[in-house]
């Protein structure tokens, strides 16, 4: 997990005042610590908090390094000997507001006023730009690039050599590397559509990780690409999107893939390397596919799907299995 270099962490806390900052009832007696941060069953160390919630991750947790660990009474006995466990009634809700309390910039997702147009900022004599250009603080913009008309690239941004960003684009929350295509309309690093229902309101979580886009590919119009929640969302190198593409947090795309317009990717997917899905394909979330695998227009993937596998329909089946069916 790459470090977010946007939020500010407002830790650390001692594990008593976390709890009761965060409105968690607590009838356990801890050891008097401090915690440094809330990250996920991998990438969480001895200084850090975390949450299991499904036995999907039984894998993960039985590695985690992590000193605490908001779970469940059911999903208890899962955890290692040297994870303190904080049980509590529904692990999601709980670890949204323990993220708040480290993390209270990240809930909303105002507008950036910090911007200026670009005309009167250092980057007006190295960037080509159109009219009605604006750009935030925290800012890095790499040579011999280019933005179109109306665009915003707001503050936390980094944006590498060689970069082409369209009209009409918005971008926070975002690290762009070298030789990137962004094309016009597209909105890259607003929170997720991420919340749990809590009795007669729904608690919006903070989505505190980033979109990184690695080099040589391109996201075409209209896409939008969420940032990671607890994790960041990643566009691995050389990989092309058509128009329309959704992709939302924590999605993890391999390299040189290949996806059509108007296909849809639900939170928490991995794709691997060389894949190649067809127009309003569905992905729905925490779900592994493999590599070299195609994916056939319109099919709704809702299970893994191994390396090298063609696949349609839905369900989705293989593609020898969907033309027999359906001739």
């Amino acid at each position: 997990m790459t470090i977010n270099p946007f939020f500010k962490n407002k830790g650390p806390f001692k594990i008593e005042k976390l709890l009761k900052l965060s409105g968690i009832d607590n009838n356990e007696n801890f050891v008097k610590s401090r915690i440094l941060d809330i990250k996920d069953l991998s990438s969480a160390t001895k200084d850090d908090i975390t949450f299991f919630h499904s036995k999907k991750y039984e894998k993960a947790v039985s590695k985690t390094k992590a000193f605490f660990c908001i779970t469940t009474e059911n999903l208890k006995d899962y955890l290692p000997s040297h994870c303190n466990k904080v049980i509590v009634s529904n692990v999601l809700i709980a670890t949204a507001k323990i993220t708040k309390v480290f993390y209270p910039d990240s809930v909303t997702d105002d507008f950036d006023t910090t911007v200026q147009d670009i005309s009167k900022t250092s980057f007006k004599k190295k960037v080509k730009f159109g009219k009605n250009v604006l750009i935030g603080k925290n800012v890095k913009i790499g040579k011999n690039c280019s933005i179109g008309h109306n665009s915003v690239i707001e503050k936390n941004v980094i944006i590498g050599n060689n970069c082409s960003i369209g009209s009409n684009v918005i971008i926070k929350n975002t690290i762009i590397k070298n030789n990137i295509y962004i094309l016009d309309g597209c909105v890259i690093g607003k929170k997720g559509f991420g919340f749990f229902p809590d009795k007669e309101k729904n608690f919006r979580y903070p989505q505190i990780g980033v979109v990184i886009i690695n080099d040589n590919s391109e996201i075409g119009c209209g896409s939008t690409i969420d940032r990671g929640s607890m994790s960041n969302t990643i566009i691995g190198k050389n990989t092309y999107l058509d128009n329309q593409v959704h992709i939302a947090h924590n999605v993890k795309i391999g390299d040189n893939c290949i996806i059509a317009g108007q296909v849809g990717f639900a939170g928490s997917s991995t794709l691997g390397n060389h894949v190649m899905i067809g127009g309003q394909a569905g992905i729905s979330g925490h779900l592994k596919i493999g590599n070299n695998v195609q994916i056939g227009g319109g099919t709704g993937v809702i299970n893994d799907i191994p390396d090298n596998s063609k696949v349609m329909g839905y369900p989705a089946k293989s593609l020898k299995d969907f033309i027999r069916e359906n001739k």
